[in-house]
């Protein structure tokens, strides 16, 4: 059956299942930071200061520095640069949650369900292991010499995970049937063939690179043909499985993800021993397509990693000379083939707000040879001597003429002008003009004109640039890209000053009230106003959280703090969300729960009596621009005013 979404009720258990603090505690060093909370540097931007927040009773997160903030599942989705689904997978393993997926005919219905994703994912790390102790065997000398030849020695080789599969026909086969695997789980892995006779290992007498996803699973294999008895082709892969598709799967990628995230750059080579041949030389982001050409797939992959979504970023430098947004540096051979790869690559440009970027060696040679030629410094190198994508395409693109004739150059100005014109960011398509205008030996007006006509020929004929990477908004399972507007993102220090002492009582109350409506009374919280807060971002949190329709609920305790927190979410927009994460970890000024409780109610009767106090001066000043003489109006006021001084009065009395 086609898997779709997975049950709401099951992402609901395993939310509630997973443990925040234990999660988190995997990659923050936690210390308590008051009651119900802990505090850590925030894994996600440079600090010294701790500012990074968590409430394991509610299940939330916050970081007061850089503002990203969320439930278990967003955390994972960001420390790991996991979708939603893979993050609630992740977390369901974990827990011991099984998964139940709804029947989807949307096309994007292709993931197995739970139970055969753990047997397939099982059996590639029994394979995983096997492989990799037959490389220390006698029959695996040629596969230790072929690494060896190319600077690779047993610690490169455990590094990756590098194995190897002897000759025979059964010899992973017998060892997976012998740990319970059925011949249809063999089959559906892709580590043996189907032949008529049964299954068959798939690789034999060849060297194996581990192909693993995101999170370090291994799910599928890549062999080199070693033996010259081998009539196979020079590389093998595993086929298209249900955990395995080759369009959106880098390897190397599980090693590089920290370094591609934290320098925002990533290199992209074109074989297995170029990805470790570049680590070994200090480039830790280099990653490599598994037999087939960097695609549209590959590219969704890397900008969820990078975090390529700011336009604006793209236009400016650090310090080093970097793109704020990122770079992405595409190697390639110098021959034809490496020529035509780079091009390809070219038409995906488009899809990055990272700058791009080709790297080619003049002698043709790829990572690996330049590391065994000339050393580690050389491929550092190479990446460093990058050229803009846009300048290798539009120099192809002219090499292929004359360009001492007069022909030569008006058919090498209808080639490169397209290319111009199709330069996303706008600002740079003059500059290039007049660089090809150089190239070309042509009138720089000529050329601009003629980048202009291909610039209204691409819109007449409808062709558009995929907008950046938007945030996702948190708790969807979708699987592609929201190319939506990015929101900006609300700060409570932008709406909210330190030294308004109104606006900090209405924030600790919310705060109260989201982190631990138990210790507060019914009749306190049920005589709040709807129009309760003064600060219009605060009213905005409070029409949310009394939309959600269930805060008396929390109040009695029928209803745990962490699961209204849920239901806020659930119906918060994109642009108050960032505010309830943020009061929802905000610590409060209170020691213990008794003291948090004291601090409750002071909190909740100031508020009431700002809200009556506010009341009574509008009505004051409606009845100053009432007539006298409009008598039942006038009088009607008078009453009210009267009704609030008496509330006032009242709540003050319950102070004393």
């Amino acid at each position: 059956m086609a898997q779709g979404l997975i049950r709401r009720s099951d992402v609901e258990l395993v939310r509630e299942r997973s443990r925040l603090d234990e999660v988190v505690g995997e990659h923050v060093t936690l210390r308590t930071g008051g009651i119900g909370s802990m505090k850590g540097l925030c894994p996600f931007h440079d600090e010294k200061t701790p500012s990074f927040n968590i409430r394991p009773q509610l299940g939330h997160w916050h970081c007061f520095g850089c503002g990203e903030g969320g439930d278990v599942i967003s955390f994972v989705q960001k420390i790991n640069h996991l979708s939603f689904v893979e993050a609630v997978e992740m977390l369901a393993g974990r827990y011991g949650v099984q998964l139940h997926y709804e029947e989807s005919t949307g096309g994007g219905g292709d993931r197995p369900d739970f139970g055969t994703r753990r047997r397939l994912l099982d059996s590639h790390a029994i394979a995983e292991e096997y492989y990799r102790e037959q490389l220390d065997t006698p029959a695996a000398e040629v596969g230790r010499r072929f690494l060896a030849e190319r600077g690779f020695d047993r610690a490169a080789a455990e590094r990756f995970g590098v194995g190897f599969a002897p000759e025979g026909w059964d010899s992973i086969t017998s060892v997976l049937r012998k740990r319970g695997f059925t011949e249809d789980e063999l089959t559906a892995s892709g580590i043996v063939s189907q032949g008529q006779r049964g299954v068959y290992d798939r690789f034999r007498g060849r060297l194996i690179w581990p192909i693993r996803d995101i999170t370090g699973n291994t799910i599928g294999f890549g062999a080199r043909r070693l033996l010259e008895s081998d009539q196979g082709p020079k590389y093998l892969n595993t086929p298209e499985t249900a955990i395995y598709h080759k369009s959106q799967v880098l390897y190397g990628l599980d090693l590089a993800r920290k370094d591609i995230s934290s320098q925002r750059r990533v290199v992209v080579v074109e074989g297995y021993t170029d990805v470790m041949a570049a680590h070994l030389a200090g480039v830790p982001t280099a990653v490599a397509s598994c037999g087939t050409a960097f695609g549209a797939e590959h590219v969704k992959v890397v900008r969820r990693v990078m975090g390529d979504s700011n336009r604006s970023a793209g236009l400016r430098l650090n310090t080093d000379g970097r793109g704020l947004s990122g770079e992405v540096i595409f190697t390639f051979d110098g021959d034809a083939a490496g020529q035509k790869a780079a091009l390809r690559a070219f038409e995906e440009d488009q899809k990055f707000v990272a700058q791009t970027y080709v790297a080619v060696e003049p002698n043709g040679m790829d990572p690996c040879d330049l590391r065994i030629s000339q050393g580690d410094q050389a491929v550092m190198d190479l990446i460093d001597s990058r050229k803009p994508m846009f300048e290798f395409a539009i120099r192809s693109a002219i090499s292929q003429v004359d360009l001492d004739t007069v022909e030569g150059q008006v058919t090498a100005l209808r080639m490169a002008a397209p290319v111009v014109a199709s330069i996303r960011d706008r600002a740079m398509r003059p500059e290039y003009a007049r660089r090809l205008s150089g190239w070309l030996g042509m009138d720089e007006r000529t050329v601009l004109r003629a980048v202009h006509d291909a610039a209204r020929s691409e819109g007449r004929t409808g062709r558009h640039v995929e907008e950046p990477l938007s945030t996702q908004r948190p708790g969807t399972q979708t699987e592609g890209a929201d190319d939506s507007p990015a929101i900006p993102m609300a700060r409570l220090a932008d709406v909210v000053s330190p030294r308004d002492p109104v606006g900090q009582v209405e924030t600790q109350s919310l705060a109260v009230m989201l982190q631990a409506p138990q210790l507060l009374s019914t009749e306190t919280v049920g005589a709040l106003p709807d129009d309760a807060f003064h600060v219009p971002a605060l009213q905005g949190v409070w029409d949310v959280m009394l939309a959600a329709g269930t805060l008396l609920d929390a109040v009695i305790g029928t209803l745990h703090p962490a699961r209204y927190l849920e239901q806020v979410m659930e119906i918060a927009g994109e642009t108050v969300r960032p505010l309830i994460v943020e009061i929802a970890n905000l610590d409060l000024p209170a020691r213990d729960e008794a003291g948090l409780k004291r601090l409750a109610e002071s909190l909740l009767a100031r508020l009431s009596e700002l809200s009556i106090t506010r009341e009574y001066s509008v009505l004051k000043q409606r009845l100053q621009r009432t007539d006298p003489s409009d008598g039942e109006r006038y009088q009607e006021i008078l009453t009210r005013l009267a009704q609030v001084q008496d509330k006032r009065r009242a709540l003050r009395q319950a102070d004393d």
